[in-house]
């Protein structure tokens, strides 16, 4: 279905670009001392700010004075799945981890995606492949984790087939959105 990449989603107008910060976007470094995956740097050049599927909003790294990216949105998503799963485990809640993960998991999972109905899209962070990707997980409101493929570009098709199932079909994949200045 996607397998010319992020190309082969179409878009609804022009995608909202001026407020990305593309300079972060090629320096950024995670621990391994690597950059964003290829995958989703072609997705945020193709798509922008925007909804995906009617339902999914990927954060893009922003320029400062810009709401919704990366460096605020992203992280502060982030914190909040590492201190929910810390009290899952403390608490022995092994269903939050179910049916794909383990407790070894969510220390290295990043929030990179949020549904409007809750649900997280991660990154195993701890995990790139030799093509510098990180495997895709969602966590649907932060009380499970289902491995969804090696990469965005692995990951679109069931993450379609998702909003399609609760949507239907749409007239065009990619949703451009208009930035919200802090």
């Amino acid at each position: 279905m996607f397998a010319q990449g992020t190309n082969a989603l179409t878009v609804d107008g022009r995608p909202t670009l001026a407020h990305i910060d593309f300079a972060l976007m090629d320096s950024y470094r995670f621990p391994d001392r690597q950059g964003f995956p290829d995958s989703y740097r072609a997705f945020i050049r193709h798509a922008g700010w925007a909804r995906t599927f009617g339902l999914w909003l990927i954060y893009p790294p922003v320029l400062p004075g810009f709401a919704d990216g990366w460096q605020g949105r992203a992280r502060n998503l982030t914190a909040h799945l590492h201190s929910v799963d810390r009290e899952g485990q403390d608490d022995e809640f092994d269903w939050m981890i179910e049916p794909d993960g383990d407790w070894s998991l969510p220390d290295s999972l990043q929030v990179f995606g949020w549904s409007e109905n809750g649900d997280a899209l991660l990154w195993d962070t701890a995990s790139r492949d030799t093509d510098g990707e990180f495997p895709v997980w969602e966590s649907r409101s932060f009380n499970s984790l289902h491995r969804l493929g090696g990469s965005i570009h692995e990951a679109l098709p069931s993450i379609r087939t998702r909003a399609m199932g609760l949507f239907g079909p749409r007239t065009s994949d990619i949703e451009p959105l208009q930035p919200t200045q802090l």
